[in-house]
């Protein structure tokens, strides 16, 4: 079984896939959407899904501090949706909160990149860390 996991923004979507065995995220790719547009990448995640024989999508859910949903948790589940309609997968969500302030902590501490470089791969590493944390939470219970 792999898992895909989103970190969905209004410009970007961040995209990781976990290894066959369900143990570890790797990410693969940022897409740019255009929200506004309505344009939401589908048809580049549709070759990712394939490519990886998805069976489960898994979006960050971009909750506030005091646990409360604001305007991109609705957004982070219409894509949801869309994805569901399209693509017929099961979709869960993940808390995420903080994902994007510890990518571009990590990306300035360990790999010292400069902000042009970080904003480049910052989506990608926070659908890393919104699917790591489902992978561990679920260990053992997805195969």
């Amino acid at each position: 079984m792999r898992i895909i996991g989103l970190d969905v923004g209004s410009k970007t979507v961040g995209v990781a896939v976990s290894d066959p065995f369900c143990w570890t995220a790797q990410g693969i790719e940022t897409i740019l959407i255009d929200e506004e547009a309505g344009e939401y990448g589908l048809d580049r995640l549709e070759k990712w899904l394939k490519e990886y024989h998805i069976e489960r999508v898994v979006i960050g859910l971009p909750k506030n501090m005091n646990n409360t949903e604001g305007p991109r948790v609705e957004a982070s589940r219409y894509y949801g949706k869309l994805v569901e309609d399209r693509f017929h997968l099961p979709v869960v969500y993940q808390d995420e909160r903080l994902t994007t302030q510890q990518s571009e902590r990590f990306l300035i501490e360990k790999a010292d990149l400069s902000r042009k470089k970080r904003k480049k791969v910052i989506d990608k590493l926070a659908a890393v860390l919104i699917l790591q944390t489902y992978l561990d939470a679920n260990a053992g219970k997805l195969n």
